[in-house]
């Protein structure tokens, strides 16, 4: 993901991780034992971290994927989920996409997704009783989680860094049928109802980047999309953010099927709501289980090219 416009950023350069990551799972090249030291002792290969790609499941009906993607050397995405065992009751999907260009963005975006998900697995507001209290409630529990993301990004970074440490939030807090989420930057929040039900797919958040700004004012999707400094988002969490205060919303789930929540690597070849409800549909035609359809989809944007890390974090409705 391109730097955030108005700040000068240069590329990282330092050099990668030396820590080395215990790894029980067999060579993904050859098959043989992986050492101690994270590497193959048969043909020599780097086993991938617990980082490089990962999956979390708290109930049967939520989970996400999160993988570093095919050209990237590390994975500067990060989930975090959360949610109640039964299935359509309460759950927290958080992902959050750190800036590529800039110092520990893989500690800043990981750090963030970790503090918001405490935030909104602590606060259950109920509002005064009626739906839009309840509503306007949940959407502030959004805009605390976005500010304890935040902090824990400055929190967790070096200071006096001429590249600060930044990342992208995107939220969404299911209860019952009520959807409420927010995002800072360009990750995004999707409702992909099941093929047949009677619901539109609908793009939920709104991006804060420069191809947003284009398509507003009348730039087909696809050439805003595609065009330059396209990536370039004008909101995200970190030091030098000026404004880090999360665009909210809610919906109403009136049909089956999926809140979905992803970065850039995910849309970057599926866009459009339309095309994640025919992707969601070929992947799992009739398959609920959120953990495979998130390790899919992962699958299929490394088939398309996998040119950024990929995060989906799913829910079940």
């Amino acid at each position: 993901m391109a730097a955030p416009i108005d700040i000068t950023r240069s590329i990282k350069t330092e050099a990668e991780d030396e820590d080395t990551v215990a790894v029980t799972r067999p060579c993904a090249n050859c098959g043989g034992v992986i050492g101690p030291d994270g590497y193959c002792q048969t043909c020599g290969t780097k086993a991938p971290t617990e980082r490089d790609h990962y999956t979390e499941q708290p109930a049967s009906w939520v989970a996400a994927c999160c993988d570093r993607g095919v050209r990237h050397h590390r994975n500067e995405d990060a989930t975090a989920v959360a949610s109640e065992p039964t299935p359509g009751s309460r759950a927290v999907l958080v992902v959050c996409d750190g800036v590529s260009t800039s110092l520990d963005s893989d500690v800043a975006s990981l750090a963030a997704a970790h503090a918001a998900r405490e935030v909104l697995v602590a606060h259950r507001p109920a509002g005064l009783g009626t739906p839009a209290s309840r509503v306007a409630a949940m959407s502030n529990a959004v805009v605390k989680a976005a500010a304890s993301a935040n902090a824990a990004v400055i929190d967790s970074t070096a200071a006096g860094s001429e590249n600060a440490a930044s990342c992208t939030f995107a939220a969404a807090v299911v209860e019952g049928d009520l959807v409420v989420f927010g995002n800072v930057g360009d990750s995004r929040i999707y409702w992909i109802p099941d093929h047949g039900s009677g619901g539109e797919p609908i793009e939920l958040s709104v991006d804060d980047s420069v191809a947003q700004a284009r398509i507003a004012m009348g730039t087909p999707r696809d050439e805003a999309e595609k065009g330059p400094q396209a990536h370039a988002i004008t909101k995200w969490l970190g030091r030098d953010s000026p404004d880090f205060s999360p665009r909210t919303g809610s919906l109403t789930i009136g049909s089956p099927g999926w809140v979905l929540v992803c970065s850039d690597g995910l849309w970057n070849y599926a866009s459009e709501a339309a095309a994640i409800q025919s992707l969601v549909g070929e992947l799992s035609p009739s398959d609920s289980d959120p953990l495979a359809l998130a390790v899919a989809l992962v699958d299929w944007a490394n088939g398309c090219g996998g040119k950024d890390n990929i995060s989906v974090a799913l829910a079940r409705l």
